[in-house]
């Protein structure tokens, strides 16, 4: 059986490490000018950064300049290829061919990956891909397992093939959408989507006999969100993937928090490694419980086991998890009074709960107190406030630095 790659989302250098930390083989990252996340924290020196760091660790990280480039961005692509062939990544990820025909000049040390906005939805697309120096493709979300199963059955041998396994999924094919264009003038295919798709809409009807008379047809009071989709999750589908034989497992996300990055890749890392050790004892239930406490929107199955789904769309826009929330990050661990990074509210009599690295199961601990990190006085709550509050906390097992905390609410 062979052990797939899990691949994580980091959109800065601080969220590749988490992402490493809590058991990802590899990241994907991208400048904010060349990839499709434009709103990432990540630029050259993060670049330089996260690739010398994974490396030293055995990790490996994917660049994505993957955008449908205009002619007037084009020299800005050749810099970058150019820098990337200097820095070493360990592949490329891209859509556009005029982008891809640079890589393969400027950048020929360093393998391509096809971009799943390249829709990638047969072998004949995939092989073609493969005649023209890809090392990956990164299939179509659209795709069902039939489908997978006879691609992976009639690729090149040397051809690896990437899947999204979880994470979100945009109202356009493969990502490619123009929606967000037209209503907000901020281009998806350049990396600066305003998630039109999530946004609250009113519709109306117009009755016939009276032109002009229009009637609001509501879902609720703010509207409907008649685009918005449920996020992808194949946590129960992880042992039919496993056995497809797919060489990477993806997670969406370079927009997420570390708190959202450190759950959902620990659950993954350890789905798929229970099911290498012990096939016959998988039970999807105890790692979907766990996503249930991260999860903002409900989750499908999209299109994986069967194009006739039709149970993806989140018409209460839900955004938010009612239950839990990120409460910190370990900065310093003392046995007394740990320091912590405050992202939520927190106060005395609170339930926490530690994500543990490499362990489903998190520990559940109560705030007994709090200490002011400046002052050292007991105090009864703190607020994130500016950026990098922190807070001195009593944490009763031992955590080490960047340890990720969530707080019951």
């Amino acid at each position: 059986m062979k052990k797939p790659e899990l691949l994580a989302p980091a959109g800065s250098f601080n969220k590749a490490k988490i992402a490493f930390l809590y058991g990802a083989d590899a990241v994907y990252i991208g400048t904010s000018a060349l990839s499709l996340r434009s709103r990432a924290e990540m630029q050259n020196e993060d670049l330089v950064n996260t690739i010398e760091y994974a490396h030293s660790i055995g990790k490996k990280v994917y660049v994505a300049i993957n955008i449908y480039a205009w002619d007037n961005m084009y020299d800005e692509v050749i810099k970058q290829a150019k820098l990337l062939n200097k820095l070493k990544p360990d592949g490329i990820i891209a859509s556009d061919g005029g982008v891809i025909e640079i890589l393969k000049k400027e950048a020929p040390e360093v393998d391509v990956h096809i971009s799943t906005q390249a829709n990638v939805v047969s072998s004949h697309t995939a092989n073609f891909w493969y005649k023209n120096g890809a090392k990956r493709v990164i299939l179509a979300r659209e795709l069902d397992k039939k489908q997978i199963k006879q691609i992976i059955k009639n690729t090149d041998m040397g051809l690896e093939v990437e899947m999204f396994v979880h994470g979100a999924v945009c109202f356009g094919y493969s990502g490619r959408c123009f929606l967000s264009d037209f209503l907000a003038s901020r281009s998806a295919n350049l990396g600066d989507c305003a998630q039109s798709c999530r946004w609250a809409y009113n519709v109306y009807v117009e009755e016939v006999n009276n032109p002009g008379n229009l009637m609001p047809v509501e879902y609720d009071e703010k509207g409907t969100y008649i685009f918005s989709s449920k996020d992808l999750c194949l946590i129960k589908e992880i042992p039919e993937i496993v056995d497809m034989g797919v060489d990477s497992l993806k997670i969406e996300g370079r927009l997420k928090t570390e708190y959202y990055l450190a759950s959902v890749i620990g659950i993954y890392r350890n789905a798929i490694d229970d099911y290498i050790n012990n096939s016959k004892e998988y039970n999807y239930i105890k790692y979907l419980n766990e996503l249930e406490k991260v999860k903002t929107r409900s989750l499908t199955t999209f299109y994986f086991n069967g194009h006739d789904n039709t149970d993806f769309q989140e018409y209460e826009g839900k955004q938010y998890n009612p239950d839990y929330e990120f409460g910190g990050k370990v900065i310093s661990y003392m046995k007394e009074k740990s320091i912590l990074e405050v992202k939520n509210r927190l106060k005395v009599g609170d339930i926490m709960e530690i994500l543990i690295p490499g362990q489903l199961e998190a520990y559940k601990f109560c705030i007994n107190e709090l200490w002011d990190s400046e002052t050292d006085e007991k105090i009864e709550f703190i607020n994130p406030g500016k950026i990098g509050q922190t807070v001195k906390i009593h944490i009763p097992i031992k955590v080490d630095k960047d340890w990720i905390l969530r707080r019951k609410k």
